[in-house]
């Protein structure tokens, strides 16, 4: 067995892994590939695990952006016939190290429920839980009429600095555990805005008076969006804002040939989880949300 970083040459294993065991995840080509052409760094690491050349596990590394103290979030995934070898260990250990380097504090990953017992070996502890859903969003319902003072566009129509200006908001009133301060504008444009995955064209932000009140922002492609982001600034929350820039998406996502949209809410995140009941999203699963002091 071994353990090492994982290169752009397991691109096809890792996407056939995450099909078979995380296919809600959106994990898309395009995105693996941009991660696995740049070399890892503290914070930001992919590992691969593999038995006789085949790939058995993955692992992954992330830092929250803005959190304050610095929080790590990580990612591993073992095929259930290679269980109970050690695979998974050798993962876990790889990504804390990686993210001790990087000055983390401590790490968050959503688990099946099944490993909790398993993490609770190397001091993680449960807070709440996390459901995944998904939609075609070819099967949405109609969109609703829009407020005649609210002008609904793409988020390719608005300006980065209101972009952010909305998003510091939204990150620091989210449901969660870590602790989110603004990230600077120049780290955020270059993760956000800039990112190819990103998909400006299929996200979209409501505006009253020109000032962004509400928007929603997906990662992906034009196959498959994961919804990384929805939310309402609080003055305006409680008007069905979020319904109505979640919807636009969806209709703009299936007009452009997406079949597959997904996202993930906080058990407590009641406004939300109704939002997209509405939408008809249905439940995938069900995840631990586990944290761990580095």
């Amino acid at each position: 067995m071994e353990i090492r970083a994982a290169g752009p040459g397991d691109v096809e294993q890792a996407l056939a892994l995450h099909d078979e065991l995380v296919p809600y995840l959106v994990i898309t080509r395009g995105g693996l590939v941009r991660r696995l052409d740049k070399p890892s760094e503290p914070g930001r690491a992919t590992f691969a695990a593999l038995v006789d050349g085949e790939l058995v596990g993955w692992a992954t590394t992330g830092l929250i952006g803005g959190s304050d103290p610095l929080d790590g979030e990580l990612r591993v995934l073992v095929r259930p016939e290679y269980r109970r070898r050690g695979i998974g260990t050798q993962l876990l250990e790889a990504t804390h190290a990686n993210l001790c380097d990087a000055g983390a504090k401590s790490a968050r990953v959503f688990a099946d429920p099944a490993a909790v017992g398993w993490a609770s070996r190397f001091g993680y502890r449960q807070t709440r839980q996390v459901h995944y859903a998904g939609i075609d969003p070819r099967k949405a319902p109609e969109q609703p009429e829009p407020p005649s003072a609210v002008r609904l566009v793409p988020l390719t129509d608005v300006e980065p600095e209101a972009l952010y200006a909305a998003d510091v908001v939204a990150q620091r009133t989210k449901p969660g555990d870590a602790k989110i301060s603004a990230r600077p504008y120049g780290e955020w444009r270059t993760a956000v805005w800039e990112s190819a995955d990103t998909v400006l064209d299929l996200s979209m932000a409501a505006l009253y008076r020109d000032q962004i009140v509400s928007f929603t922002m997906g990662l992906g492609d034009h196959t498959m969006i994961w919804s990384k982001m929805t939310s309402t600034l609080p003055e305006y929350r409680g008007r069905g804002l979020a319904k109505l820039v979640k919807s636009a998406a969806l209709h703009r996502a299936a007009d452009a040939g997406v079949q597959g949209a997904y996202t993930a809410n906080y058990d407590g995140n009641l406004p939300m989880l109704a939002v997209n009941e509405w939408l008809g999203y249905h439940r995938i699963a069900t995840h631990a949300v586990l944290i761990c002091p580095l």
